[in-house]
């Protein structure tokens, strides 16, 4: 006889166990594939495809910061329905980065990518057409739930193409296009608002999202992911094209033999959202739930009001600009740091260490004795933010298997926009009766909240391939 057909839920057939047998070598095969091919211009090429969409999304989503001040005098608006207004695109955020997660991990990377820039092309529009800042605040409600969607598939996408050796370090440049995106967005602001309004500056964001075109026909779905889904021929297919490409770069020579990796089990019987509490991930979750949350209730509540709170101190729009890119500059040299550290270092002392950078420097810039100390503060302030969100992206997709990355990173970024939603919110009420001290204490506090949460619960990720990592 051919041996048992099932008695109880822990017996298979051997021609279904030699099927999962099958299937978990095919995809450790691919990955093997992935991991052992050396980084060339192709796997550069897809990543500045993905940065660059990623940095126009940042122009949007720091836009605000130039021009809330105008936005709040055109329309009369106090101080906690400006807040209200800022938080509108930090809840659209919440909801796309929470199901764009879940769709990609479901639907595939690519297409969930694409759908993203037109609902931020969308919303663009709308802002610069809106009426009133009832119909504003719905527009940035669109407007963020196209970039909340972007963020994690994004980062899904770079994580799951380029070898262990390099992914930190270019996960964390990519971060590295959010402060460039902010201070393209100070620059566009400062340009136009010289000789149009605040309207202006989102219908010239809205252009943008015409990139998805080079997305849909240069972009490749992940290897891992269709492999992870049971599609292997189309895997197969796709990661034949890559190797091909990668020889051609490498003049015709021999790749490298694939190193065997860990199989790891398909989960096909388990919701991807359900897969972040399983044994082995649930503390994860939890820490890098909490560090979103903290860390970004801190950026977003000081950063959102950075241009506003120079103009209530009697700066003029234009000066207030100027001296927010000024401020903003230093973020360059801190997401090169990070990029650096987060592979000599590794992520979780990265982490810790621009976590209570920033709780530091945004303590000292709220309690600046003069004009000077303001803007050196500043500078330090911004070079330990934006070296935060970089190794917070490096760090947040190696946590969890391909079946749920996406899932997780997007769970992970909702939570933080929850964050982002509290934080202009908050400071718009506490402003009048702390002033600005008590608003830059709040944020420090919860930087270092955050990295208490990276110090106690972190793992430690660096030199380790995805398939390690969740093994």
């Amino acid at each position: 006889m051919a041996g048992p057909i099932a008695i109880g839920a822990g017996t298979l057939v051997p021609e279904r166990a030699a099927e999962t047998a099958t299937a978990r070598a095919s995809r450790a095969m691919v990955a093997a594939r992935l991991e052992r091919l050396p980084m060339t211009r192709f796997q550069r090429t897809i990543f500045l495809i993905i940065a660059t969409a990623w940095f126009f999304d940042s122009i949007d989503l720091g836009s605000l910061t130039f021009l809330l001040g105008s936005i709040k005098t055109e329309f009369g608006l106090s101080t906690a329905q400006a807040g209200l207004l800022s938080s509108m695109s930090f809840l659209g955020m919440f909801l796309g980065a929470g199901i764009s997660g879940m769709l990609a991990d479901r639907f595939g990377r690519k297409v969930v990518f694409q759908v993203s820039m037109i609902f931020w092309g969308l919303g663009s529009v709308w802002c610069a057409f809106a009426p009133d800042a009832t119909a504003l605040g719905y527009a940035r409600l669109l407007l963020g739930f196209g970039m909340g969607m972007e963020f994690p598939v994004a980062l899904a996408i770079v994580s799951e193409f380029l070898p262990t050796a390099n992914r930190g370090r270019y996960l964390a440049i990519m971060e590295g296009f959010w402060p460039l995106g902010f201070i393209a967005a100070g620059c566009l602001s400062y340009v136009l608002l010289s000789t149009f309004d605040w309207r202006a500056v989102f219908l010239a964001q809205a252009v943008p999202a015409l990139f998805l075109f080079v997305i849909r026909f240069f972009v490749p779905e992940s290897p891992r992911w269709l492999a992870d889904r049971g599609r292997y021929e189309e895997a197969d297919r796709v990661m034949a094209g890559i190797e091909a490409k990668v020889g051609e770069h490498l003049g015709g020579r021999a790749l490298p033999e694939p190193q065997p990796l860990p199989e790891q089990p398909r989960g096909e019987h388990r919701f991807s959202f359900l897969e972040l509490w399983s044994p082995g991930y649930a503390s994860r979750t939890v820490m890098i739930w909490l560090t979103w949350f903290f860390a970004l209730l801190g950026f977003y509540g000081l950063t959102t009001w950075l241009g506003a709170l120079l103009q209530e101190a009697g700066h003029s729009v234009t000066k207030s600009v100027v001296y927010t890119i000024l401020i903003s500059l230093a973020g360059v040299p801190g997401f090169i740091t990070s990029a650096i550290l987060v592979e000599r270092w590794g992520r979780k002392p990265t982490a810790v260490l621009m976590l209570l950078g920033s709780a530091v420097a945004a303590y000292l810039y709220g309690h600046s004795p003069s004009f000077g100390w303001l803007i050196a503060f500043g500078l330090v302030m911004q070079f330990f933010l934006f070296g935060m969100w970089s190794v917070l992206y490096a760090y947040t997709p190696e946590l969890y298997p391909t079946r749920a990355r996406a899932t997780g990173a997007g769970c992970a970024s909702a939570v933080g926009r929850v964050g982002s939603l509290i934080g202009p919110y908050l400071i718009g009420i506490i402003l009048p009766s702390l002033g600005h001290g008590g608003v830059f204490a709040l944020g420090a506090g919860s930087f270092v909240v955050a990295a208490l949460s990276v110090a106690l619960l972190g793992i430690e990720t660096k030199g380790q391939s995805l398939e390690a990592i969740s093994h």
